[in-house]
C-alpha cells in the first residue's frame, strides 16, 4: 500500500491506494466518484472538513478507480470531466487529509451492502461520521443507501448524515450538467457549476512538430481523457511553465481534438500555442485553463489554409487578453 503526498497550498493530502486492512485513525468519511469537483462536491468537502475539525477525526473521501460505469458498461460509461491526477489535485486544494482510491473490479463489486458497512465503513475505515449524497448507493446490486446506512449506525458505531442536492438559481450541480455545458462549448455554464473555469492538466511530451514547422510551435499535453467532454479551438491560460514559480500565467491558444486536415482517423490531442513565449517546457506538467471557445475544428481544404486560419485564432486570443 502506497502513500503518496500531494502539496498543494500549503495543505497535505495522504493518497492511498485501496483501503487498510485495519484503521489506524478515527474517520469523517465521504464516498463518491466525484468527477469534476464541482461546487456540489466541494460543499460536501467543506461539510465534511467541518464536522472531521469539530469531532477531531480525519477527514476522509474514498474514490474509486475506475468509475463503476466504466467498469460495468464501458462503451456506454459518461466521459471524464477529470483525470485520477486531477481529481487529487483539486481534493488537495479543499485540505482533505486522506483520499483512498479504491479499484473497482469484480470483487469489489461483489461485495454485500452489509459488508461494506461493516467490514470497510466500520473495521478497515474507523468511520465515525459518513455523509453521504442523497443518491447515494452502494453494495452488490446497488442494494445499500441512506436509509441503510442510518438504520446500522447505532450497531456500528457511526452517524450518518445526508447532503441534498446542490442547487444554484434552481439548477441542480452536477457532474451530469458540467458534461452538457462543456458538450456545447458553454465555458460560462461551466464555470458557473465548478466555481472556476475548466481546465486539463497534464504532462509536456513530444509530437509530431508539426506546430513549429508551419511557424506556431506548441506545447503537447499528454491526454488522460480517452474521450475529451471538449473539443475546439480555445483561448486559454496556462500554468506550470516554470516549475519553481508555478503561480506564473502564461496566455496561449489551445486546439483540442482530432485534427482533421491532418489525419483521417485522429485521436484526440491537447496541443497550445504559448504566446510571447520561448522556452523548453518537457516534461514539464501544465495546467490549462479554458477561457473562451474560439470555434470548432474544421478540416481544411490544405495545409495552407489551416495556418491561416491558425493566424486568425491567434489574433482573437491576443484581443480578448488585450481586452481583459
Amino acid at each position: 500500500q502506497a502513500t503518496i503526498l500531494f502539496s498543494r497550498n500549503l495543505s497535505i493530502m495522504h493518497v492511498f491506494r485501496g483501503i487498510p486492512t485495519l484503521a489506524k485513525d478515527s474517520t469523517a468519511l465521504t464516498i463518491g466518484n466525484f468527477d469534476g469537483v464541482h461546487l456540489g462536491h466541494q460543499a460536501m468537502i467543506i461539510r465534511l472538513n467541518k464536522a472531521a475539525a469539530k469531532l477531531n477525526l480525519i477527514s476522509c473521501v474514498m474514490i474509486f478507480e475506475p468509475h463503476p460505469r466504466e467498469f460495468f458498461s464501458p462503451r456506454q460509461a459518461p466521459v471524464r470531466l477529470t483525470s485520477l491526477r486531477e481529481k487529487l489535485e483539486l481534493m488537495a486544494e479543499l485540505n482533505i487529509e486522506h483520499v483512498y482510491v479504491c479499484h473497482f473490479n469484480s470483487a469489489f463489486s461483489s461485495i454485500s451492502a452489509e459488508d461494506f458497512i461493516a467490514k470497510i465503513l466500520r473495521r478497515r475505515l474507523a468511520a465515525r461520521w459518513i455523509l453521504v449524497g442523497d443518491d447515494f448507493r452502494f453494495g452488490a446490486n446497488r442494494r445499500g443507501d441512506y436509509v441503510m446506512l442510518k438504520d446500522s449506525s447505532i450497531k456500528n458505531g457511526f452517524k450518518v448524515e445526508e447532503m441534498k442536492s446542490y442547487t444554484l438559481g434552481g439548477l441542480r450541480v452536477s457532474s451530469t450538467a458540467m458534461r452538457k455545458a462543456l458538450s456545447i462549448g458553454d465555458l460560462d455554464a461551466a464555470k458557473y457549476l465548478l466555481g472556476r473555469p475548466y481546465s486539463i492538466s497534464g504532462r509536456v511530451v513530444g509530437g509530431d512538430k508539426l506546430g513549429k514547422k508551419i511557424g506556431f510551435p506548441t506545447a503537447n499535453i499528454q491526454l488522460r481523457h480517452n474521450r475529451p467532454p471538449v473539443s475546439g479551438i480555445f483561448v486559454v491560460k496556462v500554468y506550470g511553465t516554470d516549475e519553481l514559480s508555478p503561480q506564473i500565467e502564461v496566455h496561449g491558444v489551445a486546439s483540442l481534438g482530432v485534427r482533421p486536415t491532418i489525419y483521417e482517423n485522429g485521436k484526440p490531442v491537447l496541443e497550445v500555442h504559448l504566446l510571447n513565449f520561448n522556452k523548453e517546457i518537457y516534461g514539464c506538467h501544465l495546467r490549462v485553463v479554458f477561457l473562451q471557445k474560439i470555434r470548432d475544428e474544421k478540416k481544411y481544404l490544405d495545409l495552407g489554409m489551416l495556418v491561416k486560419q491558425i493566424g486568425y485564432d491567434v489574433e482573437k486570443a491576443k484581443r480578448y487578453f488585450l481586452n481583459s
